[in-house]
């Protein structure tokens, strides 16, 4: 039938894909994880803390809408090579190839007080002048290099999905944020400075990985406002967040009215990872907030 190639599950159809997020407990990564395995994706979730690890999977890998789906806990810290390796050579021993890596793991720390034309010369120095170095090197360290060394040890995982299925180019997606596109620094400079380096080295790994040798793609995705720790500064015994936000649209300026959903970050995860034209680009889903913040 011609038109069979338009069946939405067949577009967007990741059934016995091997996927790997990091930070995915909680936040933005569980969203992606929760959307692959109830598509009937083996998912390794990889986290610092083993014990929300487990939750998120007894809480959500109990009740799969695909029984071929699967939510796999993988303790690691990214910012440990070490501590990498030791996650491949795990996924390793489990499956000969991957078909998607998505790089989610963030942090911030602190902020810098400044109220943008409220501040004479002074102020906004002594403002500025009291950010931590230590904090701005814990923060690259997790949202940039961590990411590069993840995908640099995945590599030959990914490059093997090609001999899974014909035609078929494994994909690594990079979760920045808006903060790495604005203009404003939004009271946390370190953080919005290392997002915009995520979007850089999206595109730098992007080049390399494209090689006929490798054949990987490397997309990114810019999430605007969703519910996460970082975001609520809390998750519930789901190891889930909420944002109660009565006026999203007057009070944070989104023209969407109101913050992501898991539905959003699935779809935006699902193109990527399906779309296998899709080579160095970034997704931002910000339901507007760039075109009144840009």
């Amino acid at each position: 039938m011609a038109n069979a190639k338009f069946d939405v599950k067949r577009l967007f159809n990741v059934e016995d894909w091997v996927a790997v997020v990091s930070g995915g407990g909680t936040g933005i990564g569980l969203m992606i994880s929760q959307a692959y395995a109830n598509n009937g994706a083996r998912v390794y979730i990889m986290g610092r803390r083993e014990d929300v690890l487990k939750k998120t999977v007894e809480t959500h890998g109990s009740s799969l809408l695909n029984p071929r789906g699967k939510l796999i806990s993988l303790p690691c810290d990214i910012t440990s090579k070490s501590s990498i390796e030791q996650a491949v050579k795990h996924v390793q021993s489990k499956e000969d190839h991957l078909d998607v890596l998505v790089n989610n793991s963030g942090i911030s720390r602190g902020s810098a007080v400044v109220e943008k034309g409220d501040e004479d010369a002074v102020q906004l120095k002594e403002e500025l002048w009291s950010e931590r170095v230590e904090e701005w090197e814990d923060v690259y360290r997790t949202n940039v290099i961590g990411h590069f060394f993840t995908t640099v040890a995945f590599i030959p995982l990914l490059a093997n999905a090609v001999k899974w299925k014909q035609n078929h180019t494994a994909s690594v997606i990079n979760v920045s944020s808006m903060s790495g596109i604005t203009r404003t620094s939004q009271h946390h400079f370190k953080y919005n400075v290392s997002k915009s380096a995520s979007i850089h080295l999206s595109n730098l790994l992007a080049q390399e990985l494209r090689r006929q040798a490798v054949n990987v793609r490397v997309n990114n995705i810019a999430p605007g406002i969703f519910p996460s720790e970082m975001t609520t500064k809390e998750s519930d015994e789901t190891n889930k967040s909420k944002i109660d936000t009565p006026d999203f649209g007057g009070e944070k300026g989104i023209p969407a009215g109101r913050a992501g959903s898991d539905e959003d970050m699935a779809q935006a995860s699902f193109f990527l990872a399906c779309n296998e034209y899709a080579y160095g680009q970034t997704l931002c889903i910000d339901g507007g907030y760039l075109l009144e913040h840009p």
